[in-house]
């Protein structure tokens, strides 16, 4: 199997992208994950076993293991040390998103991959594995870079998805979209998250452009609904459903 082409270590945790990221209450990133396992809660069953694939530190399955029997898997055993320790009851284990061998067919009814397939080489590996531990009705929650964003015409090389060197696998939302399809998945939900990387506009201050771009993503994730159409969003966010 190809090796990724980023050591994804604690190095990489206190630098690049992860550099001004403030892992405290109410931040960006405690509002983040709780949107997510928001959408777990709503789109999937009330109960079962949910594998979150690239889980990192685990905080969002801090959201979730109140719940569900929850899962999380990283290639950074660091991470995953530390994400033990955050959540103690879960069960983490240290497997490529493009071989989840360690789990059976059809064994989780959730499965959320928050921006982890565009580190892939081969994210369509990826996806058929996914496909492969979900159980018929299950549903998947993918978020990646959103080509189709209309500030990424506004921003060119600055913008977000662009600023991760480990970004190796930017798709378009239809190609994504068709690559879920061919593996029995199939959306139920395809939205976005809103501009949350202001300033886009020169010389209006960073703070106001914050609140004012910023306002639509941050209701969307108070209140977790799914609102917000593909080309108005820094992500691409896909609730598909197991065949």
């Amino acid at each position: 199997m190809d090796k990724p082409s980023h050591p994804f270590n604690e190095d990489y945790f206190k630098s690049g992208a992860y550099a001004d990221v403030s892992f405290r209450r109410y931040s960006q990133y405690w509002w983040s994950n709780r949107f997510y396992a928001l959408l777990a809660r709503r789109f999937g069953p009330s109960q079962g076993r949910a594998l979150e694939v690239g889980c990192g530190l685990g905080h969002l399955l801090g959201w979730l293991v109140d719940r569900y029997q929850a899962f999380g898997t990283d290639i950074n055993a660091w991470a995953l040390s530390q994400a033990q320790g955050n959540v103690p009851g879960a069960h983490f284990a240290l497997l490529s998103a493009e071989d989840l061998g360690g789990f059976s067919k059809a064994a989780f009814q959730i499965v959320i991959a928050k921006h982890v397939v565009e580190h892939l080489p081969h994210p369509e590996r990826a996806v058929a594995e996914m496909s492969r531990i979900l159980a018929p009705g299950g549903i998947l929650i993918l978020a990646t870079p959103n080509l189709d964003s209309a500030m990424r015409a506004v921003k060119k090389e600055r913008w977000i998805g662009y600023k991760d060197a480990t970004h190796i696998s930017l798709k378009s939302p239809a190609e994504w979209l068709e690559m879920l399809r061919v593996n029995g998945l199939y959306p139920r939900r395809v939205f976005s998250d809103g501009f949350w990387d202001a300033p886009y506009i020169p010389v209006i201050s960073a703070s106001l452009q914050k609140a004012f771009f910023g306002a639509p993503g941050g209701l969307q994730a108070i209140l977790g609904w799914s609102m917000i159409p593909v080309r108005m969003g820094e992500s691409l966010i896909v609730i598909a459903e197991r065949d």
